[in-house]
């Protein structure tokens, strides 16, 4: 069994959670996903199943779009609603002032990862340093923030602002370190109180399904997956040549190119080759596969 189901992960359900679930559902335990969703957060989540999980890095480096509920005036150490409550104070600030920093956002920046997240320092997890009231610097890494807006009316109730913001952002940003920076540049605090993923590369919330009604008949074969990519139909030359993984010319000008034999069957993806750049190589060999 080989493809991609598209799960609309539900709220207080980890990503881990998930995958076990889709474990138990196909009986196969070549499983992952391809970016991990926090309890809080809801959305698209891509599970690989099968040799889809060589897909993972290639489908993890796209860009994911989500829609985000922000509390201006509130601090808490997880920067979400579900952590301890560090500070709060009154917020008065007009919307074009908002709106001119959220705009301000826009390109690449350097962000804080956030304490309670699993990136690694030292061999160890960063929400196992802050578990245990360790202190560590906290690694920071250039994002890229493609498009920001605010999505909602702001509402002022009890000296604190209320309103939404939909984003589109490179791999690895984190928003709830996203908005915290909101929030600093506005001269004040902030946490995330909902976050919704509703685009991940090319697959969209609308064509989810909540993982209760996710059935064998919903996996979606490598083939379909890969429709954005260039491809290739191989010859019988051509298509041993690619079965043996053999170092091509790059005639087709492409970063990379998927090759598939005349019944539609992935062989493979193949990427520029760094010491030859007007060559390409092997990145994921699939062998033959709907």
């Amino acid at each position: 069994m080989n493809g991609i189901f598209i799960v609309d992960k539900e709220p207080d359900v980890t990503s881990r959670d998930v995958v076990d679930a889709i474990i138990r559902k196909t009986e196969t335990r070549k499983v992952g996903h391809t970016g991990t969703l926090d309890p809080i957060a809801t959305g698209v989540l891509v599970i690989c199943v099968g040799k889809a999980t060589k897909l993972v890095e290639l489908l993890s480096a796209t860009e994911k779009e989500y829609i985000a509920s922000i509390c201006l005036g509130k601090e808490t150490d997880t920067l979400d609603r579900t952590g301890n409550i560090l500070k709060e104070e009154e917020v008065s600030l007009e919307d074009e002032r908002i709106d001119s920093v959220l705009n301000s956002f826009l390109g690449s920046y350097e962000q804080e990862v956030p304490k309670y997240s699993a990136v690694k320092v030292h061999g160890k997890k960063l929400y196992e340093y802050a578990r245990n009231g360790e202190e560590v610097t906290l690694p920071k890494k250039t994002v890229e923030i493609r498009d920001i807006k605010r999505v909602s009316d702001i509402r002022r109730e009890g000296g604190k602002l209320f309103f939404s913001i939909k984003v589109i952002v490179s791999k690895g940003t984190y928003i709830r370190s996203l908005i915290r920076d909101i929030a600093s540049k506005l001269e004040t605090i902030g946490t995330m109180e909902e976050l919704r993923r509703t685009r991940q590369g090319v697959f969209t919330i609308d064509e989810a399904l909540p993982l209760e009604e996710i059935h064998l008949n919903h996996l979606l074969p490598i083939s379909k997956v890969l429709d954005n990519f260039y491809t290739v139909i191989c010859d019988d030359v051509l298509k041993k040549d690619v079965l043996n993984g053999k170092i091509l010319k790059n005639i087709y000008h492409q970063d990379k190119v998927v090759f598939q034999d005349k019944e539609g069957l992935v062989l493979a993806i193949y990427q520029v080759y760094e010491k030859e750049p007007e060559m390409i190589k092997p990145y994921v060999m699939l062998g033959g596969v709907e």
